[in-house]
């Protein structure tokens, strides 16, 4: 979600290949993409919350109350923590409250968020709400829910039954309601949407090629850059123009801070020679553009005792366009009705092991304690269920035999002829679990009809008008070996509402599976020179799905939304009903 580009391809689906310097291009924008996650940028909408509350206390014990909420956040396995408190509302047992909550909405992972209503004695009515003492107060119950679970109703309105947990009350049974109310943030709407050009770019090193790409910063409260968007990576070009560059001005906070703009020269080792930066601000930017002016690059002195000083370059930085509009956000159309749908694929091949053994990879454990496939699609699973009310989800096996048959690329996991949907994220562990004790490892590892089974769900639900976009997860544990049948199952699922996320599981080198990444290797092409219309697959091996693997998923996950996006803008879905 890092990279802020528009994506122009896509209007006409897939079209046809260019030359082997533009796949060449393509590998390195990718590559770039991970410099600037490596330099701590990141993905997430503010969101406001607006609470109210009704019937609150028995009137019995409670006949007058000046309540307060107090919301907190958890981490997972973590202890509570605040992140805001509202006013305190005098005589009300029906307070709709004024003080906003802010939290930072991020799609990948769950958000767990608890809100608490105390009612303040009159003695603390002159003591600041931040400075209240929450354990000398009356405790008048307690509501839990995910962000997820808000900003997924319409509205984003989600009214929660107020309870107990270790606090004790007198009667325990009224405790009333509170509704919860989210808004993001109105700067995620506004977008700027400009067009750099370079000249003359000044390469130092006469044996490097010339491979530039735009990498902009924001600079944080404490003064340090902060990386919030990149261009694609221009091969061979000392006079490059990129494709359109979005902000929003969430991202920047406002039109007058300044940003830093680098360019630098791309290498496939991933350091990245720095050719030279200017400081502007989007006002400032936009000025240029409607005085068709030019700014030089500047490098910073290198001599250590002109530190102050700086190197002006004759290479110059144009704004060719420059247009302001507001559009939709992932949240809009999630909010209106758009669906995300799970779907699974797993591995059974042979080379997982024999089940029934400790060492093999589909071992179910006595203990309850999940192998590497269950942990895998938990995690993923436990974000997306989320976001489709009817939980019904897809889910196949590939690369058994069922008993008495060959062996089959694309199986029910529930063992049905016809019907591949289980309940929820446990009838997929349910399924599983079933199918080991039913089929026989065997393989090779085929990802094509898998892929293509999926893709044939999400063009039904496309042609009948359905509000649905489908993540498909494959865990696997080897290398595909039908790699063109696989390709070209990809690039015709590009113009489909969905996105593919494959996790390597186990010991094995999948370093060949990299070319289902873009951001690893070329642009894919199918067998008739066709490429994907957009980037809507993943790869990443994991080998601890809960230790340094757990923040991979993550990453994965970070991406949907961003694929999402693209899908509706290129195909000019601006609005839902």
């Amino acid at each position: 979600m890092g990279n802020c580009c528009s994506d122009e391809a896509g209007h006409g689906g897939a079209h046809p290949v260019g030359p082997a310097a533009a796949k060449a291009a393509q590998a390195a924008s990718a590559a770039a993409d991970r410099f600037l996650r490596s330099r701590g940028a990141g993905a997430s909408t503010q969101i406001e919350l607006s609470l109210s509350a009704s019937n609150l206390g028995d009137q019995e014990y409670f006949p007058k109350s000046n309540p307060m909420v107090v919301v907190y956040s958890r981490r997972k396995d973590g202890p509570l923590e605040e992140i805001g408190r509202s006013e305190v509302i005098l005589n009300s047992l029906n307070p709709s409250w004024t003080t906003k909550i802010s939290v930072q909405y991020q799609f990948e992972v769950l958000q767990p968020l608890v809100f608490q209503v105390f009612d303040i004695d009159t003695q603390f009515h002159d003591v600041s709400e931040k400075m209240l003492k929450l354990e000398e107060q009356d405790f008048l119950g307690e509501a839990s829910c995910l962000l997820s679970e808000v900003v997924t109703k319409r509205d984003r309105l989600l009214t929660l039954k107020l309870g107990v947990s270790e606090h004790n009350l007198p009667n325990p049974s009224k405790f009333g309601e509170l509704t919860v109310q989210a808004e993001e943030s109105a700067g995620s709407k506004a977008i700027m949407e400009m067009v750099f050009r370079c000249s003359d770019l000044e390469i130092k090193d006469l044996l490097t090629k010339s491979d530039p790409f735009l990498l902009i910063s924001k600079i944080s409260d404490s003064g340090m850059p902060v990386p919030i968007c990149k261009t694609e990576v221009r091969k061979n070009d000392l006079n490059p123009r990129w494709k359109p560059v979005i902000l929003n001005l969430q991202q920047i906070g406002s039109k007058e801070n300044p940003l830093i703009i680098e360019c630098f020269n791309f290498s496939s080792n991933g350091k990245h020679d720095l050719v030279g930066k200017i400081v502007k601000s989007v006002a400032e930017l936009e000025n240029m553009y409607h005085r068709q002016n030019s700014e030089n690059f500047f490098v910073p002195a290198s001599n250590a005792q002109e530190c102050h000083s700086k190197e002006v370059l004759k290479s110059q930085l144009y704004v060719e366009k420059y247009v302001e509009s507001n559009r939709h956000t992932f949240l809009d159309y999630i909010s209106a009705g758009c669906q995300l749908n799970f779907m699974v694929g797993v591995d059974f091949t042979a080379s997982n092991g024999n089940p029934r053994l400790p060492d093999s990879l589909h071992y179910i454990d006595p203990s309850g304690r999940p192998n590497v496939y269950q942990k895998a699609i938990l995690e993923i699973g436990d974000v997306l269920q989320h976001y489709d009310p009817a939980k019904r989800f897809p889910s196949w096996g590939f690369g058994a035999r069922p008993i008495d048959g060959p062996v089959s690329h694309c199986f029910n996991l529930n063992g049905s002829t016809y019907q591949p949907e289980v309940d929820g994220i446990q009838g997929i562990m349910s399924a599983y679990i079933s199918a080991l004790r039913n089929v026989s490892l065997a393989g090779p590892t085929l990802f094509g009809q898998l892929i293509s089974t999926a893709m044939a769900i999400a063009s039904q639900s496309l042609a009948d008008n359905q509000q649905k976009y489908f993540i498909l997860l494959i865990v696997t544990d080897g290398v595909v070996t039908d790699f063109q049948e696989t390709i070209d199952a990809i690039i015709k699922a590009s113009d489909f509402p969905m996105s593919i996320i494959v996790i390597g599981v186990g010991g094995a080198d999948f370093k060949e599976m990299e070319f289902l990444d873009p951001n690893k290797g070329e642009k894919l092409e199918s067998s008739t020179g066709r490429v994907a219309s957009r980037d809507m697959i993943q790869f990443a091996p994991v080998k601890d799905v809960h230790g340094s693997g757990a923040s991979t998923l993550q990453s994965l996950l970070a991406e949907i939304p961003g694929q999402f996006m693209t899908y509706m803008r290129t195909r000019e879905i601006q609005t839902v009903s």
